[in-house]
């Protein structure tokens, strides 16, 4: 195994779930460079890739599917957030969470709907008939966050997609 080879692999075990435009600045090589590495890594089952919205998250063999989404989820900012809420408090209201994040209910729906698919929460209806948010594994959930911490330039893009999407309903209601 080639030492640049070597060098994705491990990054790819220290960061389960890191994604492609990370592990590329974080090793500072070259983007054909490490596609070529990680389609390597892949076919000889060192590393699995897992595309989830638009963006492919690399991890070591030892997890399974439900595992890589919730990993990679986690690294994105507002589902990282959402999360970490219903780590802490159970099962809250969708508009709950909204008020929280400061978000729009249809970008909490979306992030919702993303986790939901992912098998990470579920959603049910309470007392009123409002919509509630609860994790799906929440012992499980919480042992796997400790194996991820987001980076600075991961939080900042998130920050950007936040404004952009902010934006862009924005844009929806005054129309």
């Amino acid at each position: 195994m080639t030492d640049v080879r070597r060098r994705v692999r491990d990054h790819v075990r220290r960061n389960p779930g890191v994604h492609f435009n990370q592990l590329v600045r974080n090793l500072d090589i070259a983007t054909g460079q490490a596609q070529y590495h990680l389609r390597r890594l892949g076919r000889s089952g060192d590393v699995v890739a897992e595309r989830i919205r638009g963006r492919t998250h690399y991890f070591d063999t030892e997890y399974d599917a439900w595992e890589r989404r919730v990993l990679s989820l986690y690294r994105r900012e507002t589902a990282r957030e959402l999360i970490t809420h219903l780590v802490e408090d159970g099962r809250l209201p969708a508009s709950t969470l909204a008020d929280r994040l400061d978000l729009a209910r249809s970008t909490v729906s979306w992030h919702v709907d993303t986790l939901e698919d992912a098998g990470v929460v579920e959603r049910s209806y309470g007392d009123r008939g409002r919509v509630e948010v609860s994790l799906t594994r929440p012992s499980e959930t919480v042992a796997l966050l400790q194996a991820v911490t987001p980076s600075l330039s991961d939080r900042l893009v998130d920050r950007f997609m936040r404004l952009v999407d902010a934006g862009l309903h924005g844009a929806e209601a005054e129309d």
